[in-house]
């Protein structure tokens, strides 16, 4: 009995192994690629934020170091829950990323769900920074929603808080 028979087999059996191992990375790949740009889409957002944040900090504008990021769909605004005080002077600098073609309208809410911001809109509308000085303690609501004229598509939202 010869060797290479065998030999053959073994070598066949282990491309076909091979062959298999690499279809199921690639699908894995292919799986996981969405999550990645999701990700810097995310980061992209955020970074928006930062960047409309960044004249308040030279105004004195402390701003939390952790963002509330979420998708926004064309259809359905968000609503972020807050708590206020009395007699601060905060800022919300809300940001999709700037080249995603999305404009952005926001406002603040009372406990009447009456608007009580005043909001300033990036040029090209994918930020908005909204400025309130609550005259009571307690929880306001920051409503986010996508308007026209823009590209209506879901995209990450970044609002991150300062306050002084």
């Amino acid at each position: 009995m010869s060797a290479t028979p065998i030999f053959d087999k073994c070598i066949i059996h282990f491309l076909c192994f091979a062959r298999r191992r690499a279809v199921v990375l690639g699908v894995m790949m292919a799986a996981l690629l969405p999550l990645q740009l999701s990700a810097g889409d995310k980061s992209e957002a955020e970074d928006a934020a930062h960047a409309l944040a960044k004249q308040y900090e030279k105004e004195g504008f402390e701003f939390r170091a952790d963002s509330w990021v979420k998708d926004l769909r064309p259809d359905m605004g968000k609503a972020l829950r807050i708590q206020l005080f009395k007699g601060n002077d905060y800022r919300f600098c809300i940001a999709v990323p700037a080249n995603s073609g999305v404009h952005l309208a926001a406002t603040v809410l009372d406990f009447d769900g009456k608007p009580i911001a005043k909001a300033d809109a990036t040029a090209q509308g994918w930020g908005v920074v909204l400025s309130i000085k609550p005259k009571k303690t307690g929880t306001y609501a920051v409503a986010i929603r996508q308007i026209e004229g823009g590209k209506p598509h879901e995209v990450p939202c970044a609002v991150i808080t300062g306050w002084k």
